[in-house]
């Protein structure tokens, strides 16, 4: 069987990489790729997931678990003999992907912004040799956006988005979460800063308390019985328990991100056509 040409690519984060494609035997090491690609009816190509991928539900137990997304165990990776591993900037780290180079190519994404989300659409679609797809789901996601957009501008209140405790740190500008609260019509009082800050380095910037404390889902699993602890910092801000996914998870999850912030905003009474509720 003849092998097909390799093909070069330059991932997000500027390595140039060398790809047979398409690829056969994939690992993702990233839970919102897994989804992604299995969206992408490209299931039947991965071999190897960590344990954090949670979606498809049943992908845990019908593909090879590898470690999770700070630590793998190379030796299983190696053992499944892929032709392609997906790795993202921000969930794994410099140094796995340069120990896991040496079993085949990596390909590393980043993705802040809704463009950096297209652009790595493009990628798969060269990759995989699918360019119909992804450019089907491409058009899926602007199309839910547009119909939600100018619902989301009626009224956007600063919102705090907590991702752990002890420290509690927020999502701060240059994050995907950043992009995704600004397009739900949140203003996120972290937006200024970089990366994760922790809540003191914000607080002398944000004399007037946000309007909404969302706490997620992940990577800290935040639970009612957190939102008296934030309080004590945020006594006049109304307390919200989100699901993480929704703000953070790129790729095929975005087509259910905004009905799901719309839902939210109803919930929250942000919706002027709807009569505030509780939570």
């Amino acid at each position: 069987m003849p092998v097909s040409p390799g093909i070069q690519i330059i991932d997000q984060t500027g390595r140039q990489i060398e790809i047979i494609a398409p690829p056969l035997r994939v690992v993702s090491l990233v839970p919102s790729l897994t989804e992604l690609l299995c969206a992408l009816g490209l299931e039947d190509l991965l071999v190897g997931v960590t344990r954090f991928c949670t979606a498809p539900a049943h992908i845990r137990k019908d593909k090879k678990i590898v470690g999770g997304t700070k630590k793998v165990h190379t030796n299983r990776i190696f053992e499944l003999k892929p032709d392609l591993i997906l790795c993202n900037k921000e969930e794994n780290t410099p140094e796995m992907v340069a120990d896991l180079s040496r079993i085949c190519p990596v390909h590393v994404s980043d993705i802040i912004t809704l463009d950096h989300l297209f652009l790595l659409l493009e990628q798969y679609g060269t990759i995989f040799r699918i360019p119909d797809r992804t450019a089907a789901l491409k058009k899926d996601i602007q199309e839910v956006r547009t119909q939600h957009s100018e619902a989301f501008k009626a009224r956007k209140p600063r919102a705090a988005y907590f991702i752990w405790k002890d420290p509690w740190m927020l999502a701060g500008g240059g994050t995907f979460i950043n992009t995704m609260l600004a397009e739900g019509g949140f203003v996120n009082i972290a937006g200024n800063t970089l990366r994760y800050p922790m809540m003191e380095d914000i607080l002398p910037d944000n004399t007037e308390p946000p309007e909404l404390v969302f706490l997620s889902s992940e990577p800290f699993p935040f639970q009612e019985k957190h939102k008296d602890e934030v309080r004590e910092f945020f006594p006049e801000s109304k307390v919200v328990l989100v699901d993480g996914s929704y703000f953070s998870w790129y790729g095929a999850r975005l087509t259910s991100a905004y009905p799901y912030m719309a839902a939210l905003r109803k919930r929250l009474g942000l919706d002027k056509r709807h009569k505030k509720t509780g939570l």
